[in-house]
């Protein structure tokens, strides 16, 4: 898979794991200063490794929410991942290869794999970034909880800005081509971004990005006309 990948894509991929695991200290300081032991962060870092439905089901028992509440808007922020699966069905494979393909589904290794040309290179990407995310953001779930009141408050660090801004950057050349299905991709893009900053004030983290697949329509009305 190394060789598949040019360096460039490699970068990336380093980028990301590097963005994700400082995400992740976040997310352990974040727990265990809201009063869950270390090792919940930590669990829930490698069984659920979905950063946006675990910082929400932290955040509504921190609040006094039930569990019960907690788990369903963190199912409820994830499907979201059932068109990453029809995005991505091509390179997750199958028998067990699926099956630890479908728990390595993520934002980043979506995004990676769908920024490649080819499907050799779609799989790499996907298996690497998946694989590397992995490790990465348990270890620093891990870091920030151990951690722990050391940071008083971790979001005046502004750790949270850097995966969308290496997500931007690794989707921006998929943004740029002339073609029509160029343009579908990026009118799509402009109408989902649109709708996530318009509702991001007023919803829960995670929600926002689920909505923002509204984009969509602007693409398939365009083709129907």
């Amino acid at each position: 898979m190394w060789r598949t990948l040019d360096r460039s894509v490699i970068r990336g991929i380093a980028v990301i794991w590097l963005s994700v695991a400082v995400i992740g200290v976040s997310y352990g300081a974040v727990a265990v200063t809201s009063g869950f032991p270390l090792w919940v962060p930590v669990a829930t870092a490698v069984l659920v490794l979905a950063g946006s439905s675990e910082f929400l089901f932290v955040g509504i028992i921190a609040a006094g929410g039930s569990p019960v509440a907690a788990v369903l808007a963190g199912l409820l922020v994830n499907a979201r991942h059932i068109t990453y699966g029809l995005a991505v069905s091509d390179v997750v494979g199958s028998g067990w290869r699926r099956l630890a393909g479908t728990h390595l589904m993520n934002d980043e290794s979506v995004v990676l794999a769908l920024a490649q040309g080819d499907p050799a290179r779609r799989r790499a990407a996907y298996w690497v970034s998946g694989a590397g995310l992995l490790v990465c953001w348990p270890a620093g779930a891990l870091a920030g909880a151990l951690a722990g009141g050391a940071l008083r408050n971790p979001d005046a660090l502004g750790l949270d800005a850097m995966f969308p801004a290496a997500i931007l950057a690794l989707i921006l050349p998929a943004l740029r081509g002339n073609t029509p299905a160029d343009r579908g991709v990026r009118y799509a893009a402009i109408a989902g971004a649109a709708i996530a900053l318009a509702t991001a004030p007023f919803l829960p983290p995670g929600l926002p990005e689920l909505l923002a697949l509204g984009g969509l329509v602007v693409t398939g009305r365009r083709a129907a006309a």
